[in-house]
């Protein structure tokens, strides 16, 4: 039977980062994940200097063989309704590709990875806990998105007690006449709300690659609010008439309305598998990243004794990092503001508040994952 000293589920940038750290610190780390990687990812594509920075990415290098977009404005509004584009004197984002990045932090991690192998069974063996009958390990680290398997262990139920988000997104390469078809710039991402503020849509442009995709807060109709969000945009002239209809789904948490147990003994949940996602705006990598580097930290921390007490400062550290989380009947919101559609037309309103505070986060400074350790 093969041992070490922790195992990730889930390959992400949640368990990359988590395993990233604890590699750093010495530790035997495996990262466990059901598909083989590079492997695509419904996402929109997108980190901020704050992500870089906690990474520890170096971007001239990772810009050599990656797509890595600078982007430098916004073009926002509503669905059927008038936009307007916000400019930035310097770069607030850089547009990805996830099956990309997230290749590339899992090898960056220097954990032993056994990659297109899902978890099976689990079970208890005094401190230790099996997986699959094959691998002893004292510490289980759940980071396999919404569905991971050990939220499920731990007692979540996803579709059943959970209000989770709904989203569905393309990202495909175009060809030259879409290329020349296409009016939406690498350096402007647009972002569309929906009327009734319970969601929006999203159109990346990232060098030759186009990404398009929208989440609401239910899933009913979704795939019709998909097509007429593609409606509107093919009727405003922004994308190729003749895009690809294979939309891939996505499911999500917001943070502040999950109810699932973050930490159990010798167990403990990061990114979408703790249901970590901003409430305003969904984004989920930078909660990730951050989540997993505060994991680690704690593990580090409880040398070795990873019953559920000691694993406790995770959690506090989440809450100082996130904020309290709210009541789960609360009901999750993208934008609760009732004056939210006509705000949307509003300058300041667009940039300090739309942009800055619920998409970019600017307010609130980057992690120092040295500073962690």
């Amino acid at each position: 039977m093969e041992t070490c000293d922790a195992l990730v589920i889930g390959g992400g940038p949640a368990g990359s980062s988590c395993a990233w750290q604890l590699r750093r610190q010495g530790m035997d780390v495996m990262v466990m994940d059901k598909v083989l990687f590079p492997r695509d990812k419904v996402c929109a594509g997108w980190i901020t200097p704050a992500v870089v920075e906690a990474l520890q990415l170096d971007t001239e290098d990772y810009g050599r063989q990656h797509v890595l977009q600078p982007i430098t404005a916004f073009r926002t509004g509503l669905i059927d309704g008038s936009d307007r584009v916000t400019r930035y004197p310097a770069t607030v984002s850089y547009g990805i590709r996830r099956r990309e990045l997230d290749d590339y932090l899992l090898q960056r991690s220097g954990a032993r990875l056994r990659l297109g192998q899902a978890l099976e069974s689990l079970r208890r063996d005094g401190k230790q806990w099996i997986v699959n009958d094959a691998i002893s390990t004292p510490l289980v680290i759940g980071a396999g998105g919404h569905f991971c398997p050990v939220a499920r262990y731990m007692g979540a139920n996803p579709g059943a007690d959970e209000h989770a988000i709904a989203a569905k997104e393309i990202e495909f390469e175009m060809s030259l006449a879409q290329r020349d078809a296409c009016q939406v710039r690498g350096d402007t991402p647009e972002l569309y709300f929906c009327q009734d503020m319970k969601g929006y849509g999203w159109c990346l442009r990232k060098g030759n690659y186009l990404n398009i995709g929208l989440g609401r807060e239910d899933n009913h109709r979704l795939s019709e609010q998909v097509r007429h969000f593609c409606d509107f945009l093919k009727q405003r002239g922004r994308i190729p008439q003749d895009i690809p209809d294979s939309f891939h789904g996505h499911a999500y948490l917001l943070y502040g309305h999950a109810v699932r147990k973050q930490i159990g003994d010798g167990m403990l949940l990061v990114g979408d598998a703790a249901g970590l996602a901003y409430p305003q705006s969904g984004e989920g990598i930078r909660p990730a990243v951050e989540s997993g580097i505060m994991a680690a930290a704690t593990i580090l921390e409880a040398g070795g004794d990873y019953g559920s007490e000691q694993l406790l400062p995770y959690a506090s550290r989440l809450v100082a990092r996130f904020g309290a989380a709210a009541a789960p009947d609360g009901g999750p919101a993208f934008m609760r503001n009732f004056f939210a559609g006509v705000l949307l037309g509003n300058k300041w309103f667009t940039r300090h508040v739309v942009l800055d505070r619920w998409f970019l986060h600017a307010r609130q400074a980057a992690m120092q994952a040295d500073q962690m350790l």
